[in-house]
């Protein structure tokens, strides 16, 4: 509670500066975060300080200084947002074809006793052919990303329940 009202405090003193608060967190995109960072070489190419670049933008003085390092080394496109790699994938785009191919001829194809394919069985043939394990939760993920599978919300349906039925019977 007495944080809370030292942050309120440190706030409408920053405001009252005409300062942004630096400690809030970021809910930009991907896009608008870009914008900030080019509009913010452009300012650092006018002549501004880092701390005056943090101040305006509301960043921390390590973020504007990375920025600065960024344009000083590499120029604008060093500001520019580039894809998020994330980890690479494990089948090649290749073998993600042969999977799908070998989804579509089934899975008494694949060497299974059955007709119905399920997330921990696809991925039991995926690993007998390629020598890749996956978790069948991901499996699920790659079978609707190839299309071999349209996630559908199915309703429950409500149970039928029967009402008595009463006749009032007239004496």
């Amino acid at each position: 509670m007495f944080s809370d009202i030292l942050k309120s405090l440190w706030n409408s003193i920053n405001r009252a500066r005409g300062e942004m608060e630096t400690t809030t967190e970021s809910i930009l995109t991907r896009d608008e975060m870009e914008s900030r960072r080019l509009m913010a070489a452009q300012d650092l190419q006018s002549g501004l300080t880092q701390s005056q670049i943090a101040r305006k933008f509301g960043v921390s003085r390590t973020t504007a200084s990375r920025w600065y390092r960024a344009l000083r080394g590499n120029g604008v496109e060093a500001l520019r947002k580039r894809r998020a790699p994330g980890r690479p994938t494990r089948l090649s785009r290749e073998q993600l074809a042969e999977a799908a191919h070998l989804y579509q001829a089934g899975p008494r194809a694949a060497g299974l006793d059955n007709d119905r394919w399920t997330t921990a069985r696809f991925a039991h043939a995926i690993h007998e052919k390629f020598g890749v394990r996956y978790d069948p939760d991901h499996v699920g993920r790659i079978m609707h990303r190839l299309g071999l599978r349209v996630r559908t919300r199915q309703r429950r349906q409500r149970p039928v329940t029967f009402e008595p039925v009463y006749t009032h019977q007239v004496s």
